[in-house]
This record gives C-alpha cells, structure tokens and sequence, in this order.
C-alpha cells in the first residue's frame, strides 16, 4: 500500500518511514508546508491540515503534529509548541520547567483523509522535562525524558522510534489501513 504524507520536515518523513514499513505502507513523501492555524487544540489542527492537504492534493493523504503538553503549564503549548519553542528555545525550556522535573505529555495526533472522511489517530506518552538539552537540538526531543528512561528522546536517537508518540499513533494509523483493505 502507498499513501502520500504531507509534510516539510524531512526527519518526520524518515522516522515516519521506518515505523510504517514494517507494515507494508509505503511513504510517499509530499514536500510541502502549510501554514497552521494557530490554536492550542492539536485535534482542530490537524483537521485543518488534513483538509487543505487534501485539497492541495486530490489523493488520500496523512498529516501529523506532534505537542508538547507541560503540566505546570495547564497543558500548553499543546498546538502552538513549535511557535513556543522557536520563541523560548531549549535552554529556557530547561531552566524554567526541569529543576523540578515537570511532568509532561508528547502527543502526535495524525489525520488521514481517504476522500470521504477524516480518521484520527493518536499517540501518547508521559515525560518530564530533563534540567538541561540533551543530545541533537533538533526540536524538542532534547529536553523530554519519557516515563521510565533516564535519557532524553535525542539521546536515545532511533530506539526513540520503539516507544515515541508518534509509534503509537502510527501503529493505531497502520491497524486501521489493515482493517480498511481488508
């Protein structure tokens, strides 16, 4: 099976890959950015996504965000964690939230469009966020540590993909496309 994934971020297009083809699906990147609404709730940004992809496309396609939801922070950023982290950046995130080792939660909620309808999948995992950035800098996966782990995301690099949020949103994608072609 092959299906188009639209996004810009070709590290997501690779973990993407390798998690979903095990299955047997097939990546089609599509390389395109769009803008998103900027709003706290993933699952309403997503569905905009997803639409205007689609619209863009003419073809099933998927789409993913990924939040982080900081619990001394009543859940935010949510849907705006990339502008929050582009604004405060790790060092910050840091200093301000891992002293005292803040509970959080990364979520990554897909959306598929088959043409018809929109189906949502979702993915999560508890954390807290580590005293300092730890390993690559690419976003946030330098100051997250996940429940049971004593190394952040970036410091786990790819066995990240056997147990992130995006894994289990995905594997819950995968089972639906099984269940659908069946």
């Amino acid at each position: 099976m092959r299906l188009r994934f639209l996004s810009s971020n070709g590290h997501k297009v690779a973990e993407v890959r390798t998690i979903l083809s095990p299955a047997g699906i097939e990546v089609v990147p599509v390389e395109r950015k769009l803008d998103e609404i900027q709003t706290h709730d993933i699952e309403q940004l997503v569905r905009d996504k997803c639409i205007r992809a689609f619209r863009l496309i003419g073809r099933p396609v998927f789409v993913e965000h990924t939040a982080l939801h900081i619990d001394a922070l009543n859940g935010f950023p949510g849907g705006l964690t990339q502008l929050f982290w582009d604004t405060v950046g790790p060092e910050r995130v840091a200093a301000l939230f891992g002293r005292d080792v803040s509970p959080a939660v990364a979520r990554t909620c897909i959306g598929y469009c088959d043409g018809c309808r929109i189906h949502h999948f979702e993915g999560t995992i508890d954390g807290a966020i580590a005293d300092a950035p730890r390993g690559d800098r690419a976003d946030w996966d330098c100051i997250f540590i996940p429940r049971g782990e004593c190394r952040t995301f970036a410091e786990m690099q790819d066995e990240k993909n056997k147990i992130s949020m995006r894994r289990r949103a995905l594997d819950s994608f995968a089972a639906f496309l099984k269940g659908e072609a069946a």
